[in-house]
């Protein structure tokens, strides 16, 4: 691998650990999902950093290229995360359901005690003071 490119990828997921940090020390990020893209940059700063790491893997994939490796695990984490986000978003969705269901049954609930105490006088249950 050349050294140029050795040097931006180290550099690269260098800054993403920065980011990832800066976003979580600013409550942006959730510490569940901060895990998730440290893992992905800790072993794309080890492939970047360990040139026969990289060299292995690369082989082992069927990949001639070293670099390009970097560039199909990458994708990789980066399917996996869409993945987990996915199942995030459909649990979220579940959620939102039941909770807009509940909200009507709760506005249901309202408006029928609403509606007893506003009726009128003359038709209120005997020994009922208004």
């Amino acid at each position: 691998m050349d050294n140029r490119i050795q040097i931006v990828a180290i550099v690269a997921t260098a800054f993403q650990f920065v980011v990832i940090f800066e976003l979580v020390r600013r409550r942006r990020l959730m510490e569940r999902y901060a895990l998730l893209w440290m893992l992905s940059s800790a072993v794309m700063l080890g492939l970047s950093i360990w040139r026969g790491a990289l060299e292995e893997v690369s082989s082992l994939i069927g990949i001639a290229y070293a670099p390009s490796a970097l560039f199909v695990i990458a994708f990789g984490f980066v399917l996996l995360l869409l993945l987990h986000f996915s199942l995030v978003i459909s649990q979220l969705a579940d959620e939102n359901k039941v909770l807009a269901q509940r909200v009507g049954l709760l506005q249901q609930r309202v408006s029928e005690v609403e509606a007893r105490e506003a009726e009128p006088a003359e038709y209120a249950a005997p020994g009922r003071r208004s």
